[in-house]
C-alpha cells in the first residue's frame, strides 16, 4: 500500500489552524498508510500567496480536500477510500 500525504497549511495565530489540526492529526492517525506533513505557508512564498485567505487548507496526495474548515467525518471518509 501506497503512503498518502496529508498536507496541512497554516501559519502561525491562525485559530482555525488549531481547531483544524487536532482533528487532522487523530484522523491521519487512524490510517497508517497516512503520513501528516504540516506547513506554515510564512515559509514559503508561493504557498502563502496562493492560500493566505484560505487557511488552513487540507490536501490529500496535492488535491486540495478542504479549506477554513475541517469535518472530521469527510476526512476520515476520503482517507479510507483512498485505501479501499
Amino acid at each position: 500500500m501506497s503512503r498518502i500525504e496529508v498536507l496541512l497549511l497554516t501559519k502561525p495565530g491562525c485559530h482555525l489552524c488549531d481547531d483544524a489540526r487536532p482533528i487532522v492529526e487523530r484522523v491521519v492517525a487512524e490510517v497508517p498508510a497516512a503520513e501528516l506533513v504540516e506547513r506554515d505557508i510564512t515559509s514559503d512564498a508561493a504557498l502563502n500567496e496562493k492560500h493566505w485567505d484560505e487557511i488552513p487548507v487540507v490536501m490529500i496526495d496535492g488535491a486540495v480536500h478542504t479549506i477554513w474548515r475541517v469535518d472530521e467525518t469527510r476526512l476520515r471518509t476520503a482517507l479510507k477510500e483512498k485505501t479501499a
